[in-house]
């Protein structure tokens, strides 16, 4: 997007596709995670299982809710992925002991055994990327805390802007 000074361009200017913020993020966002598709592919995932898988390989068990608000995704757009990662044999549903209205999703061993492959998984996508790390480490510092501006967590997992 360049260094040049918003308040000196033209009208014009501010409406070119590569002077749009959204377009930048939404070329860089396929871009990423096209990176990540061969990568996963041999371990059976797609890249939205693979955020549910690394969100219960951090703790488990963990309700549908729970994960869908660290995804920052709708519980219901979730479902289908989880009930995937079952058939595949990776995951459980079970109702939770705590409150039988919600599902407690649990790794299976193989699910648990799937963690040491993917331990490779951030290197190889560094590594397809052909990016420094340190400037990686920069653009995820920088783009989470944009995120917490503009779009704060709730406990849904939808922006609280989104909401109403």
């Amino acid at each position: 997007m360049g260094t040049t000074n918003p308040t000196a361009m033209t009208d014009d200017d501010l409406l070119k596709l590569d002077r749009q913020l959204c377009f930048a993020l939404a070329v860089a966002s396929r871009s990423v995670i096209a990176a990540y598709r061969p990568i996963l592919e041999p371990m059976g995932l797609t890249h939205p299982q693979y955020l549910v898988m690394l969100a219960l390989w951090e703790r488990e068990p963990r309700s549908l809710s729970e994960i869908a608000s660290a995804l920052r995704l709708e519980p219901a757009t979730l479902s289908p992925l989880v009930k995937r990662l079952q058939a595949a044999g990776l995951v459980t549903r079970e109702r939770s002991d705590h409150d039988e209205r919600q599902l407690a999703l649990r790794l299976t061993a193989a699910g648990r055994a799937l963690r040491r492959e993917a331990q490779t998984v951030p290197r190889q996508v560094v590594e397809a990327l052909g990016v420094d790390m340190d400037e990686l480490v920069e653009l995820h510092a920088r783009l989470s805390s944009i995120i917490e501006r503009i779009a704060p967590h709730t406990d849904h997992g939808v922006p609280a802007t989104a909401a109403r």
